[in-house]
């Protein structure tokens, strides 16, 4: 059996040649995709601001720990992708090349202050 482990992604990116419907629909939802709905979900958190210049997708990724943090990252970005091209019902939004920082959480070490 192998050992799952647990990552939160954040993936980055930018909007490119966003059409004016897709510009539209992102301003029409500003409010739902604000720093304040910044979650770490499997569907994932899109965050932006009210120049869509740049966006951020954060993901929770349970895959196997041999896999590492290189397929959590692939994963994340795939999903973002899929996501960012469906926007809208179909309408999508344009972006460009993505990047992910990729936490282990598993692996993560808390320091503690002492009392």
């Amino acid at each position: 059996m192998t050992t799952q482990h647990t990552y939160r992604v954040i993936v980055r990116g930018t909007f490119e040649q966003l059409m004016d419907e897709a510009r539209a629909r992102l301003l029409d939802e500003l409010a739902d995709h604000g720093l304040s709905q910044m979650r770490f979900t499997p569907e994932g958190s899109l965050t932006y601001d009210r120049s869509l210049r740049h966006f951020s997708y954060r993901f929770e990724i349970v895959s196997d720990a041999a896999d590492g943090e290189e397929m959590a990252a692939a994963l994340a970005e795939e999903r973002a992708e899929a996501a960012l091209r469906a926007f809208g019902g179909g309408v999508g939004a344009g972006f460009g090349e993505l990047r992910s920082t990729v936490t282990d959480m598993d692996t993560m070490k808390i320091n503690r202050k002492g009392r």
